[in-house]
């Protein structure tokens, strides 16, 4: 879908209670657009609408509670207005208040005008007035749409006040909604709190700045719960993707690991069952594929249901059950999920001497990369890759796929181990062979190679995925810490460089700054032992996240950080790989590298970032915290029996 039909969201208060979300302007005011209640992506509260005699009152101040809530304060003469909303996975509240500031008596008619049109989220994505007509809404009013869903709202919404100096009147709108119970796949609320609500992971350190982004990324994590058949895994961001996403998903639950392994077997498990069986060219499903995105069948969008578009879930789903396994997720649930491993690495092998691409499709995703719109990948004078397109990073991807995926089969006793060993050294050789390119500055891998086995040159983002995957060699992740500097904007990397043709900072993929896309270089840039480049680009999206009011949203303008960082204006705000990088800069700025099966844990914190602190680091049923004082000595405790440290200080 072209994102510049979708209408703009950068200045809305969202709350979310995965599958509900809230949006309204920071009037509070709900009146139409996007504005609206939408429960399990249908808008069952259109409008609500506050008058005092008959106006509306002056907006004053629109704060946020958490992620759920937020508090919206207006006048009317001498009478306060408050409304206090939170949003609930089933639906909502607002307690609105009307209070005598004045020093004489006050009469005032409160009305608050509410309805429903069950517009589908995707119809209102699309920019178009989705042309429904509008049910009132009233206190007791339960109403059933013709497809079955049932809203109903109680609470006063009329009433003539009289209020002495001082004294104050409370209304409370309740709305609540069914979504009917159709076959296939539904979000559904998670079974109970987050795995991490009673203890959640907290960082104390010298930038408050790095403390608010990590708590408020944590609370967004929750709020993105979504459960299917009980299994947990977060929806891939408010408003538009409010669901499972494959490739989403599972880096969110990679680059939250610190939150405990819960999230990522969860992830794993909802995906497995939705796992490729036949090929089918209308939905691109194949053989041991992962599915790229799931929506119930009744809603209305241009892709089907259980679309497998995707040329990166797959790798990725093996490489997320490794690194689970390594934080502690039990050899039972492992061991439970390696036919779909072998399933998957079984895709990976219809590449074999080939390097793993995609063909897309014009009528769904022509790019199916996670830069996925339809000019993402282009060359470095503005031409489009021609298909099939293969990918650096999808490279990367197999590569350590195929690795940790024999590393599982040998772990559990299975057979096949040095098959996919050898697949990944021989791509490793075709990838050194083909994807680098030669500048006269050091050279640098190539985007993708396209139809014509040519590199898609030009300096992208492309590069930090790369880096700790093992496709690299030591001197070659050197060569690339090298040159990603190149794109970094003071807020984070650039999606693309500013010499090529194509590049504009407020483009959707070609030059903008994507916070997981940065934080997955920081995270590759510690591993290949580049701290310096790493702590660079952290310091970037700290001071980036301040700007959004500590919750960094999916993506944000590539302007130089001469300047504030410019929003995006349909940016999804909160977003899952968005809120994970919280718990992934706590593991790369601690240097955190956690192997239960090895009984290891070590720590190499990044310098710069002295007087840091980490509490309730989850580790299998083990809750760790770590520090790093003033001279960069770290320490941890709460380590189980039997497991041992290796630290190294900072800036040695």
């Amino acid at each position: 879908m072209p994102q510049s039909a979708q209408p703009a969201v950068h200045e809305h208060i969202t709350c979310v209670a995965a599958p509900a979300i809230w949006l309204s302007p920071p009037s509070g005011q709900v009146a139409g657009g996007v504005d609206g209640l939408y429960v399990a992506e249908r808008r069952v509260l259109s409008r609500l609408v506050v008058t005092v005699d008959g106006r509306e009152p002056e907006p004053a101040e629109a704060r946020p509670h958490g992620a759920n809530g937020a508090r919206f304060t207006a006048s009317a003469g001498a009478l306060a207005v408050e409304r206090v909303r939170a949003v609930a996975p089933d639906g909502g509240t607002e307690r609105i208040v009307l209070r005598n500031t004045g020093d004489v008596p006050a009469a005032a008619t409160l009305r608050i005008a509410a309805a429903g049109d069950l517009a589908s989220i995707s119809a209102v994505r699309s920019g178009d007035d989705p042309g429904l007509p509008e049910t009132p809404l009233e206190d007791g009013t339960e109403w059933t749409g013709p497809d079955g869903h049932r809203v109903r709202l109680e609470g006063r919404t009329h009433a003539d006040v009289s209020l002495a100096p001082g004294e104050s009147f409370t209304t409370t709108i309740t709305v609540r909604a069914t979504p009917p119970d159709v076959p296939g796949f539904r979000p559904a609320p998670p079974p109970g709190p987050a795995p991490w609500a009673d203890a959640p992971l907290t960082v104390r350190s010298g930038d408050e700045r790095l403390d608010r982004l990590v708590a408020q990324g944590v609370a967004d994590l929750g709020a993105l719960l979504l459960s299917y058949d009980g299994d947990v895994y977060c929806a891939a961001g408010s408003p538009w993707y409010l669901t499972l996403f494959g490739r989403d998903a599972l880096w969110t639950a990679r680059l939250a690991l610190p939150l405990g392994y819960e999230l990522a077997a969860g992830t794993l498990r909802a995906l497995a069952r939705h796992q490729g069986v036949r090929r089918d060219p209308v939905t691109e499903e194949a053989p041991g594929k992962i599915p790229h995105e799931l929506r119930p069948g009744d809603a209305t969008t241009w892709l089907p249901p259980i679309y497998y578009g995707s040329v990166d879930a797959t790798p990725l789903f093996v490489v997320t059950l490794a690194e689970a396994r390594r934080w502690g997720m039990p050899d039972d649930e492992v061991a439970a999920l390696l036919p779909a491993v072998e399933r998957a690495l079984e895709w990976l092998g219809t590449f074999d001497g080939e390097f793993v691409s995609y063909v897309g499709s014009a009528d769904r995703l022509s790019n199916q990369g996670w830069k996925d719109s339809a000019d993402g990948v282009q060359h470095a004078d503005g031409r489009l890759a021609r298909p099939p397109v293969a990918l650096s990073e999808v490279q990367a991807y197999s590569y350590q796929a195929a690795v940790l995926g024999a590393d599982l089969l040998d772990a559990f006793g299975r057979p096949g181990a040095d098959r996919w060993r050898r697949w990944a050294a021989d791509l490793a050789e075709r990838f050194r062979a083909r994807f680098w390119v030669d500048d006269g500055a050091g050279g640098y891998p190539a985007i993708a190679l396209d139809g014509d086995g040519r590199p898609v040159d030009g300096v992208a983002s492309n590069l930090g995925h790369l880096l700790g995957t093992g496709l690299l060699t030591a001197a070659e992740e050197a060569k690339v810490a090298a040159r990603l500097p190149e794109l970094d904007s003071g807020w984070g990397l650039r999606t693309l460089t500013p010499d090529a043709a194509g590049f504009d900072p407020l483009s959707y993929h070609l030059g903008s700054v994507w916070p997981h896309d940065t934080v997955i270089a920081i995270l590759g840039l510690v591993r290949a032992g580049h701290p310096a480049v790493a702590a660079r680009l952290a310091r970037g999206l700290i001071g980036a996240a301040a700007a959004f009011g500590h919750r960094l949203p999916e993506l944000f303008g590539g302007q130089d950080s001469g300047t504030p960082p410019v929003p995006y204006p349909t940016a999804c705000s909160p977003q899952a790989w968005a809120a994970a990088v919280s718990p992934a800069l706590v593991t790369a700025l601690l240097g955190l590298d956690v192997d239960v099966p090895s009984g290891r844990v070590a720590l190499a914190p990044v310098p710069g970032f002295r007087e840091l602190s980490a509490g309730n680091i989850r580790v299998g049923r083990a809750v760790l915290s770590a520090r790093v004082d003033g001279d960069g000595r770290a320490t941890v405790t709460g380590l189980p029996s039997g497991m041992t440290t290796w630290i190294r200080e900072a800036g040695t």
